[in-house]
């Protein structure tokens, strides 16, 4: 995952003009260059996911071409697709289905396209991945909204309550709307 701006940059509380500018430097480097960042990006992820089982399924190569044979070689998929292994998963089994590091908590839909709460099996590094989305939506949001800086903020939140799978995972919600207003 290419780096986030330092949290040196953007103050814990408060605004200060260009505090902003690292995060926004890093988002127009990411988007300038996504074709690269994201070739990048892919090959770490199936690097670190080469003893999954899904992979071998596929033929994936532990190889430098590994990019390559994973667009050439892994179908498109429903969720449909993936729920028998997301089941095995969820009912308690710990071999590397998905990911070469151990499923840590189920995240979980809204469930409000079908009815049923979708599991999206995550690992403890995806607290990172949310960290670094989160980091950068007061530089972007300042952008077209004026006075961030001044007055009270207020978040709607999108809560369910917390479950747990038959195998012991914790299942939470992953889907949390965002709505900022100044006061």
């Amino acid at each position: 995952m290419p780096e986030a701006p330092t949290a040196k940059t953007a103050p814990a509380y408060g605004y200060a003009p260009g505090a902003h500018a690292e995060a926004l430097e890093f988002i127009e480097h990411v988007t300038a260059n996504a074709g690269q960042v994201q070739r990048r990006v892919l090959g770490e992820i199936l690097a670190q996911n080469a003893p999954a089982e899904y992979l071998r399924r596929y033929g994936i190569p532990g190889s430098p071409d590994v990019v390559d044979a994973f667009r050439r070689l892994v179908p498109l998929v429903t969720y449909e697709g993936l729920q028998p292994d997301i089941l095995r998963i969820a009912n308690g089994d710990t071999s590397p289905i998905f990911s070469g590091k151990p499923i840590s908590e189920f995240l979980t839909s809204s469930g409000t396209s079908g009815g049923e709460r979708k599991l999206m099996p995550t690992i403890a590094d995806e607290m990172n991945r949310r960290s670094l989305l989160y980091s950068l939506l007061m530089p972007v949001m300042s952008q077209s909204v004026s006075g961030l800086d001044k007055g009270k903020a207020m978040y709607l939140l999108f809560v369910k309550a917390e479950s747990r799978t038959p195998g012991g995972l914790a299942a939470r919600p992953g889907c949390i709307v965002i709505a900022w207003a100044t006061c």
